[in-house]
């Protein structure tokens, strides 16, 4: 029998999720490392691993990657900073319904 497949609310909790498994996958870091440093932000923020996976849940998912990969030296906490920034820009000043883009 095979296992189903996880179910995200948004897009970008699948995006997130499947960047974390291949890195993981790729050697860069332990699950149980990852799981370790992921309960502490989730506790940090008083919430508990039965979320239901909705955004609170994927943001301190977030917030724990962006930590593993600053501290590895591999995405420099003031250059992610800035470009959670343009992104926020970008949708701020984007159309209802039309794609966000940074260019503009």
């Amino acid at each position: 029998m095979t296992r189903p497949e996880p179910v995200f609310e948004a897009p970008w909790h699948a995006q997130l999720f499947a960047l974390t498994v291949h890195l993981n996958e790729a050697g860069r870091f332990d699950w149980p490392d990852w799981a370790a440093r992921f309960s502490t932000t989730l506790a940090r923020h008083g919430l508990t691993r039965e979320l239901n996976g909705g955004d609170d849940y994927f943001a301190a998912w977030l917030e724990t990657l962006e930590g593993l990969l600053a501290e590895k030296g591999w995405a420099e906490a003031a250059a992610v900073a800035d470009m959670r920034d343009a992104w926020e820009a970008a949708y701020l000043r984007t159309p209802h319904g039309d794609p966000v883009t940074l260019d503009g």
